[in-house]
């Protein structure tokens, strides 16, 4: 086997988990960061839309993931800026604009009461809005919106843009990019200890980060039983432009729950206008379909009738990975030497900034932090949760 590169830490994927965490580990002092992908900046995130929504996204059950996000939107600004240094200067699109969450039908709006109500128990800041307050605050929602909540803190960023600072600001942090694919793990004496790359050469590393998304337990050469299975979950998104005789149309991120269907809008600064996102458990297959584009528009024209008056720009799918709870895996796995950050499911975007934190603590000491402790892969099996490195 062709001999290759020795790094400290290499990272097996370069969407938005991959590189936020060879960044941020560069950046702590781990020693030689290598990142494996063969489009960095790709995946999931550069077609999400980029809503930074922990409470509006808040489902029963899941308060340890609103924990999570909550700490991760508390970092995005100072995240955002110091990446925009970072890279040379490249903008993320943070926008601190919050979200309005409406519903158009009664049934609709007893759902949202529950979810108001169950914010007011959390202590969260969740305004309820009648129909008439919901569009004084957004004029373009249609006359038949019977209620919504007011977020303040739950805004967004341009995904896209944040891919592109993330590979410059890699770039400049000496992150070295391999711009193919890892196609198998290596293990050695019970230890992960490199990957072979699809050019044949091999990257060694003390420490392997696993980020591949809804492909990172199908990686050849990883033991049965270390990561749980990583289900795909088809998203499709449209963008549209807004153009300038129409602004402003909508001023917020504003989410809809139509006949039991989600849906959102997410205004840009710059006249964009994305809106998502369907949710199918469809594989792999990542095809747009008519069906899909549709739906998404026949509910967005019931929420906003406005919207089919703009020009439709793109229409596109992306997987969300999925973990069997819907929260990531963060942290060591029961393979010595092996690190996994996948599974961030509808929240990859949101939980970029703490994700990449939590994991630069874990490779510069050894320990996990507290807040990714109910996160760790060893939650799904008998064991208690790792907190130490594995020896």
């Amino acid at each position: 086997m062709p001999s290759g590169a020795r790094a400290d830490v290499l990272v097996i994927g370069g969407g938005i988990i991959g590189l936020a965490v060879a960044w941020r580990a560069a950046q702590r002092g781990t020693g030689t960061v290598i990142v494996v992908d063969p489009s960095p900046g790709g995946g999931a995130a550069a077609v999400a839309a980029g809503m930074l929504a922990p409470v509006t996204e808040l489902q029963y059950g899941e308060e340890p993931l609103l924990r999570l996000g909550t700490a991760s939107n508390e970092r995005y600004a100072a995240f955002a800026a110091e990446l925009t240094e970072a890279s040379g200067g490249a903008e993320t699109g943070y926008r601190r604009c919050g979200t309005v969450a409406v519903a158009l039908d009664s049934d609709d709006r007893e759902e949202l009461r529950e979810l108001h109500a169950f914010h007011q128990r959390l202590g969260l800041d969740s305004t309820w809005l009648s129909g008439r307050e919901a569009r004084k605050l957004e004029p373009m929602l249609a006359p038949g919106v019977r209620g919504g909540l007011h977020v303040a803190d739950d805004h967004q960023v341009d995904p896209r843009r944040l891919l592109t600072a993330l590979v410059a600001a890699c770039e400049r942090t000496d992150v070295l990019l391999h711009r193919t694919e890892a196609v198998e793990l290596l293990v050695e004496d019970g230890r992960a200890v490199g990957a072979r790359l699809r050019t044949g050469e091999t990257v060694r590393a003390d420490q392997v980060v696993l980020a591949a998304g809804p492909h990172s337990h199908r990686l050849p050469g990883l033991p049965e039983g270390v990561l749980p299975a990583i289900r795909p979950v088809k998203g499709q998104v449209l963008r549209l432009r807004i153009p300038d005789a129409y602004r402003p149309f909508l001023s917020r991120n504003v989410r809809a729950v139509v006949r039991g269907r989600h849906i959102y809008l997410v205004p840009r600064e710059n006249g964009e206008l994305v809106v998502g996102a369907t949710t199918e458990e469809q594989g792999y297959d990542t095809t747009v379909t008519a069906g899909g584009v549709y739906e998404l528009l026949r509910d967005a024209h019931e929420l906003v009738p406005g919207i089919t008056e703009l020009p439709l720009l793109e229409t596109s799918a992306g997987l969300r990975p999925g973990s069997p709870d819907n929260a990531p895996l963060l942290g060591p796995t029961s393979l010595p030497g092996l690190v996994a950050t996948t599974g961030h499911y509808r929240n990859g975007v949101l939980l970029t900034p703490v994700t990449a934190d939590l994991l630069a603590d874990y490779l510069t000491t050894g320990e996990v932090p507290e807040l990714a402790r109910p996160f760790t892969p060893a939650r799904f099996a008998q064991d208690h949760p790792v907190t130490k490195a594995s020896a």
